[in-house]
């Protein structure tokens, strides 16, 4: 129980820095290196599965990641961006914050259910696999948007 709540816990403080990350990169033009770097990162996580108790089998590794891309769809919508000085920036979004929480309190409840017929590593291997399936699709959904923008933008085809 204690790991259970120690998770929950951790996973909403890492929800509520997304939040303040996401509002701050709102201010600084956006970069392929920006949108990029956040996968990169979350991808050492995956050193859990080098410990027996963190692996799952083959078909909870395409639930999760499928579940994850599914989840990245409210995100992928919400994140616009804009041209403004010449340079692009992230749009904000007010409902931005609100399907974060809203995917924290769906992630929560469902590992609060899957938690009672597998192992907590097992679990927490996979909720680590939803969450990387989440950032790497909605990150490349941006890079492809960002990158498209761009291309317009170098070829002077905005109309401002």
């Amino acid at each position: 129980m204690f790991w259970l709540i120690a998770s929950t816990i951790v996973a909403a403080f890492m929800a509520s820095l997304m939040i303040l990350i996401r509002l701050r990169a709102a201010r600084r033009p956006a970069s392929v290196k920006k949108i990029i770097l956040p996968p990169l990162f979350m991808s050492t996580g995956a050193f859990m599965f080098m410990f027996p108790v963190f692996r799952v089998g083959w078909l909870q590794v395409v639930e999760a990641i499928s579940v994850g891309a599914l989840f990245s769809i409210f995100l992928i919508i919400t994140s616009k961006f804009e041209i403004r000085d010449g340079d692009i920036y992230l749009k904000q979004s007010k409902a931005f914050a609100f399907i974060l929480i809203g995917l924290l309190v769906v992630r929560i409840i469902l590992k609060l259910m899957v938690g009672q017929t597998i192992s907590f590593g097992e679990t927490s291997g996979m909720f680590f696999l939803l969450a990387f399936g989440m950032i790497v699709t909605w990150r490349l959904a941006m890079l492809y948007r960002f990158l498209q923008l761009e291309k317009s933008l170098t070829k002077n085809e905005i109309v401002y």
